[in-house]
């Protein structure tokens, strides 16, 4: 790409040093501001180069998802690069959905060249002046932990190493460098562009103080609760979390769970609903929650104490969260949930009182659990329900490794999940179209794992299955995708209803600004693609279904779809 061996491009030297980084793979979505990008990639291919790979990705938001699934299953974050405004603009609702859930991630768009003559790679076509923008970073800097333009090709491996360190440190989130296509043309001397980053990401120091306060308020606690959203760590701590929980009889509550942080059948698992434990309660643990209740509903009370413990306790990137904090414990859960238990082991507590609570705890969640059962059974006498799919998808899935990607699909209540990285829900930023890329992402960075991403049909077209199927089809990735068909968008009626439970919207069959009838017939989408496909409208049918595509994906490595009717919530 350039006349000297000695020399590189600024854009050429972007892979090699995120190759440095230990990025695996970036996702692409290229336009005019890559020229010297992709001769880069050219003269690597040539030369043997090492990079990451680069996997092109046709729309923007699928591009973020897959990044972000790929991290929640690998733990080892992504880049993804983007064109100019527009499509950064594109993938804002990605950057959004990946800082809510503390995701790293390294966001890189071209930036439309300022000069419009004489300079190597000024503008050359009308898009280089409809593309300008005053301040392009304005579209994902609420979402960004660090934000920078390029403003010197010599500058792109260190600021590459600080963007990368900001990601990465305690807590995690996406990150936003801005590349103008004049900088990324100017070469700079290739050597130290390969070279290890000089910064090493930055964990929060657990306090011994702070973690000897929370263990003492849990040991001597009555009635103790757990309320954990986004998971416990990594695999080691998930599994410790869990012995704790029975160890000391603790109730653990995944109220609007986005990650699973105890087994569904664990006897210390009482379900989503917080209400009767948390009216009880003494101590609360909230563990990397970031609305572990509904104020309006879930009664705290006065005199209960709260503890908040996550790698940003009292989420600060968050104008309102008032919740109760007596102690708030920073730290990733991998270091803080080990702490904690080593600390109540030291404490130690009643064996008495210990053991009637973890008797009660037992009793109850095995009560919830048997009644969901039968719910799910008995809600299949007018049709197909969300419960009854949620069932036959637990049971199918029994034994195997596997990972679901839930939005506004499958219900964890009802769905068996168990095992770190089992159960992955749509992030509370509410960013729709989420769950189809990040399976894709997740099953890129497992191959062996058994993927499913279960949505709704309103999710499934945000998620612009087009591009979608075509990525599964490229790379191969065998995930099975199942859409909850509704005819609407239920999540809206659910809040209207919610709000005006004795009003018209309530009493009538049609609420307005929700349908979304007539449905397209999503099978052919699927099937553009070459992918399996059924669709299911009864419910006898549903467990023969999803163990066929189960069955395609496990022996024919193809991806697969299946669209099933279900009743209107």
């Amino acid at each position: 790409m350039t006349e000297e061996n000695n020399t590189i491009t600024a854009g050429g030297a972007i892979f090699t040093k995120l190759k440095a980084l230990g990025v695996d793979y970036v996702f692409v979505n290229s336009g005019t501001d890559f020229p010297p990008i992709v001769e880069g990639l050219v003269e690597a291919s040539h030369k043997n180069i090492d990079l990451p790979t680069p996997i092109i990705i046709p729309h923007e938001h699928a591009a973020m998802g897959m990044a972000m699934g790929y991290y929640e299953i690998s733990g080892r974050c992504q880049a993804v690069m983007l064109h100019t405004n527009v499509g950064l603009s594109n993938g804002a609702t990605g950057a959004i959905n990946a800082a809510c859930e503390h995701v790293p991630m390294l966001m890189m768009s071209g930036r439309t060249p300022v000069t419009e003559e004489t300079r190597f790679g000024a503008r050359t076509v009308p898009i280089g002046w409809g593309q300008e923008m005053r301040d392009q970073t304005a579209l994902v800097r609420e979402a960004s932990k660090w934000d920078y333009e390029l403003r010197f090709p010599e500058q792109i491996s260190g600021a590459l190493d600080r963007a990368f360190a900001i990601a990465n440190s305690t807590p995690k989130g996406p990150v936003y460098l801005s590349l103008p296509r004049e900088t990324l043309c100017e070469e700079i001397p290739r050597e130290g562009t390969s070279d290890a980053t000089t910064m090493q990401p930055a964990k929060i120091g657990i306090s011994d103080r702070e973690m000897d306060a929370a263990a003492a308020m849990l040991a001597k606690a009555k009635h103790p609760l757990v309320i954990a959203q986004r998971g416990a760590g990594d695999a080691e701590s998930y599994a410790q979390f869990g012995q704790w929980a029975d160890e000391w009889g603790i109730p653990v509550c995944s109220w609007w769970a986005t990650h699973l942080a105890i087994d569904t059948d664990h006897p210390c698992h009482i379900g989503e609903n917080p209400s009767p434990w948390l009216e009880a309660a003494d101590v609360v643990l909230v563990l990397d929650s970031l609305a572990p209740w509904w104020p309006d509903k879930h009664k705290l009370p006065d005199d209960a104490r709260v503890i908040n413990m996550g790698p940003d306790p009292l989420f600060s990137r968050y104008p309102i969260r008032n919740f109760r904090s007596n102690l708030s414990i920073a730290g990733e859960n991998a270091d803080t949930i080990p702490a904690l238990i080593k600390a109540m082991r030291r404490i130690g507590g009643d064996a008495d009182v210990i053991a009637a609570r973890r008797a009660h705890v037992a009793e109850k969640a095995q009560a919830t659990r048997d009644r969901l059962a039968l719910e799910a059974q008995a809600s299949t006498a007018k049709g197909i329900t969300k419960q009854w799919v949620s069932a036959c998808l637990g049971a199918a899935l029994r034994g195997k490794k596997s990972s679901v990607y839930s939005e506004l699909g499958v219900k964890l209540g009802s769905v068996e999940r168990k095992g770190h990285n089992a159960w992955f829900q749509e992030p509370h930023s509410g960013g729709l179209g989420w769950s189809f890329p990040a399976a894709m992402g997740g099953q890129l960075a497992d191959r062996d794992r058994v993927i499913v991403a279960t949505m709704g049909d309103g999710s499934y077209i945000f998620s612009n299955p087009t591009a979608c199927h075509q990525i599964a089809e490229a790379l191969g990735l065998p995930v099975l995708i199942i859409v909850l068909n509704n005819h609407e968008w239920g999540a809206v009626r659910q809040s209207v209803v919610g709000s005006y439970p004795n009003g018209y919207a309530a009493q009538s069959n049609e609420v307005p600004l929700t349908s979304l009838e007539p449905s397209p017939d999503f099978v052919h989408v699927a099937k553009a693609s070459r992918a399996w496909t059924r669709k299911v409208d009864r419910p006898e049918d549903v467990p023969g279904a999803i163990e066929a595509a189960l069955a395609a994906i496990s022996d024919r490595k193809q991806h697969a779809f299946l669209e099933i009717t279900i009743l209107k919530d």
